[in-house]
């Protein structure tokens, strides 16, 4: 790198703490937030239920038998309690150890191919952008399939630079554990990228050969078939409905459970999901004309052109899913740092997301008296100023004033600057941002899940059944119904209904804890 990074990043004590970037990003604090719902809490509890029924080859949520994916990541979430117990760092780990691999293999990849201080960009870009920090750190699927789309496409673009057969062939490993984690986009996204990038060189039939290799057939289907036949033996249609047709075909094809957008929404999300390295973006974009002629960089756009297309299209939009086509920007962003050179545009934005977590108890405290939203969240927020004291303030501002200095006053690359800016926001998120807002949100139902587990008695959700955390902190499964006379409900704060008696065990924030009474006699 020449330019932008005048002094070298290998071999510096910053190259030191970027390689060690990782190992903090996805570790530390891991399970200072309680689980959020839905997600979070419903892989979270379908793991739990396994132990539970004594069932580890499918999964349920609440009794009830769960299609969403497949059982890959439920497998490793098992470990992880197997080991560490029903704790929110054991149901996270998986995603983390993912994370923190998927960062490490950009960072080979990269730097064979294009040196080592642009490989350690793509390190640091891989390892604290907003979007990797996000799925890295929960409990879901979506740490490991990222992690496994990258290994696929660095070896299978491996063996269409050497034309070598064991990079194909662990291609079609990573491929299968990618179709045991979240489904057909494990080959959809390999598939597409490669044909697209063969067919650009007018390669088709190199391509067609590479689809169809039997040994590497042979290892995809040792990998998958054995489970896919056995859910499918099991629940029979049920299992094609709720796997296939729901949780994949129909969200493609309309907005699933409301989470639509418009055609432009990705473009939108990804310079989010890259903060804060989202003003590199724009220089690698600016050079995108003259990437195509070189192999590797038409490959890599190619890579995050097709993920960027094809989630347009669908129907329903989230944002994690860009994040299939994000790892080729890592490389790019580390290819073209070099690109950059006025400094402010690319530390505004940083700089005004560490304002915004100073000004975040004030927003939500706001917004609790306010009128916008309903009234549950209303009552969550209204803890927001009492639960961050003066130590959030302190940390949150603290922050931002060593980030301050250190941009003003120390005179370094802006690479430099933007490497330190990332571990000041991975830190300042995963240390106290991360944990208060999980408090604020969470912190009511982790709580009433205990205070029921204690009770030793069944309770049900009563008009309140987007909480599956709830099942993991009580330890057994809560279904949705009316509650009858003395029996144990869960509800929101805005749904109890008023004319119905009951007696209140537990009450925090929006979150209600009660047993109903009989009614009075007339």
């Amino acid at each position: 790198m020449n330019g932008l990074a005048s002094g070298r990043l290998a071999g510096s004590t910053l190259g030191r703490l970027i390689l060690a970037l990782p190992l903090f990003a996805f570790l530390l604090r891991l399970g200072g937030a309680p689980l959020f719902d839905v997600d979070e809490g419903a892989f979270s509890e379908a793991t739990r239920e396994m132990f539970e029924r004594g069932d580890f080859l499918f999964t349920y949520l609440n009794g009830e038998p769960r299609y969403d994916k497949p059982i890959l990541i439920y497998w490793l979430q098992a470990l992880g309690y197997l080991i560490f117990g029903p704790s929110e760092w054991a149901f996270r780990l998986p995603s983390a150890l993912a994370a923190i691999a998927w960062s490490y293999a950009t960072w080979l990849f990269a730097r064979r191919r294009i040196g080592e201080d642009a490989a350690l960009v793509a390190l640091a870009v891989a390892a604290s952008s907003l979007g990797p920090f996000a799925i890295g750190r929960a409990a879901t699927a979506d740490g490991l399939l990222n992690c496994l789309l990258a290994l696929s496409l660095f070896d299978l673009w491996r063996h269409l630079e050497s034309g070598e057969r064991a990079p194909l062939l662990r291609a079609y490993l990573w491929i299968g554990l990618g179709a045991l984690t979240k489904g057909p986009v494990a080959l959809i996204v390999p598939g597409a990228v490669t044909c697209l990038y063969c067919l650009s060189r007018g390669e088709g039939l190199r391509w067609l050969r590479m689809i169809a290799h039997p040994a590497g057939w042979a290892i995809l289907l040792l990998l998958i078939a054995p489970w896919y036949a056995y859910a499918l033996h099991r629940h029979g249609q049920d299992f094609i409905n709720g796997f296939l047709l729901k949780h994949n075909v129909q969200r493609f094809s309309g907005a699933l459970e409301g989470h639509g957008g418009s055609a432009a929404y990705y473009l939108v999300a990804v310079p989010l999901l890259l903060l804060p390295w989202s003003g590199l973006l724009g220089v690698a974009l600016s050079r995108l004309r003259s990437d195509v002629a070189h192999p590797l960089r038409r490959f890599l756009w190619i890579w995050f052109g097709f993920v960027l297309v094809f989630f347009s299209l669908s129907g329903t939009k989230l944002p994690h899913y860009v994040l299939y086509g994000c790892t080729p920007l890592f490389v790019l962003i580390g290819l073209h740092a070099d690109g950059a050179r006025r400094i402010w545009p690319h530390l505004l934005v940083p700089g005004l997301l560490m304002l915004f977590c100073i000004a975040l108890p004030g927003v939500l405290d706001h917004l609790a008296h306010g009128t916008a939203g309903d009234g549950y969240y209303r009552a969550q927020f209204s803890r927001a100023l009492a639960e961050a004291g003066p130590l959030y303030y302190g940390l949150t501002a603290g922050a931002l004033l060593l980030w301050l200095a250190f941009v003003l006053f120390i005179r370094v690359p802006l690479i430099h600057k933007l490497a330190v800016t990332a571990i000041l926001q991975v830190g300042l998120l995963a240390g106290v941002v991360v944990p208060y807002a999980g408090e604020l949100a969470q912190g009511p139902v982790k709580a009433a899940g205990r205070v029921a587990r204690d009770l030793h008695e069944p309770v049900i959700f009563w008009n309140f059944s987007t909480v599956p955390s709830f099942s993991v902190y009580r330890q057994a499964v809560t279904h949705l119904a009316e509650p009858a006379p003395g029996e144990l409900a869960l509800t929101r704060i805005d749904r109890l209904p008023p004319d119905v008696p009951v007696e209140t065990l537990f009450q925090r924030g929006g979150v209600v804890l009660v047993r109903r009474l009989p009614a009075p006699k007339p």
